[in-house]
């Protein structure tokens, strides 16, 4: 999948065009899944703008499972950069809270990772990635107890071995039922998760010197297979961004 620069219009859009034409590209697919090439216009996509970096992608991990929904999908998909410190005012008609993700579906713009992926899923169901109902919550305690240690003033009150003790449940459940969240198929599950942990990863680092533990290998596994995908590779953040992302909430 290439990305073809577009001369900004009038409304300042910072434009980058996803595009499928006359290219073939070996992308990695799950047993069972059929690959498909969807011929149609690109979905348009408001993204946060990075704060480090002209015209690139920034730092919203809710925005990047959106992302890595479309790229598993093989949509095409044009994203629109929006700097969020000083929100234009052709994103705050569309998008009253001022917030990402916003896609353009059948013509209306549709806010949050949650409706929008299973937008996406309904509107476009191959290759399938929903995860079954008992499965998806599996790691989703991960982020709020990584957000907390992370923030955390006092090494003693605890949130670090809350972490440890959400990524044990993870690691365990990785071990008897993985590799994937779902088995051996990639899911909506890991590409909500997936994002998170490649926060917690640059953020824990930085931030408190601490990585995931050795003890945790089905944990440290998983994040290396989603983090190697080419979806997430084409979506992610930079490591910058991360890191000045976070960095109000760690220093107050």
């Amino acid at each position: 999948m290439s990305t073809v620069k577009i001369t900004p219009s009038a409304a300042a859009f910072s434009t980058s065009i996803k595009h499928f034409a006359n290219i073939q590209r070996p992308k990695f697919i799950a047993p069972r899944r059929a690959f498909t090439i969807i011929s149609m216009a690109p979905l348009e996509i408001c993204v946060k703008q990075s704060v480090t970096t002209p015209n690139k992608l920034g730092d919203c991990p809710f925005t990047q499972r959106v992302l890595l929904t479309l790229e598993e999908k093989n949509l095409p998909y044009d994203m629109k950069y929006v700097d969020l410190r000083n929100k234009p005012e052709w994103f705050l008609k569309i998008s009253p809270e001022g917030k990402v993700p916003l896609i353009k579906l059948d013509e209306k713009w549709v806010p949050d990772s949650d409706v929008i992926t299973q937008a996406l899923e309904e509107k476009f169901p191959q290759p399938p990635l929903t995860t079954p109902p008992e499965k998806a919550s599996v790691g989703s305690k991960i982020f709020p107890k990584f957000v907390a240690f992370l923030k955390s003033k006092d090494p003693s009150d605890g949130t670090e071995q809350e972490l440890l003790d959400e990524l044990t449940a993870f690691n365990d459940y990785l071990k008897e039922n993985g590799p994937f969240i779902n088995g051996n198929e990639v899911s909506a599950a890991d590409l909500s998760l997936g994002p998170k942990l490649y926060h917690l990863e640059i953020a824990l680092g930085h931030y408190k010197n601490w990585s995931v533990p050795d003890s945790f290998p089905y944990v440290k596994s998983y994040m290396k297979s989603i983090f190697s995908r080419e979806s997430f590779i084409n979506t992610r953040a930079l490591k910058e961004d991360v890191i000045e992302g976070w960095r109000p909430k760690v220093m107050g």
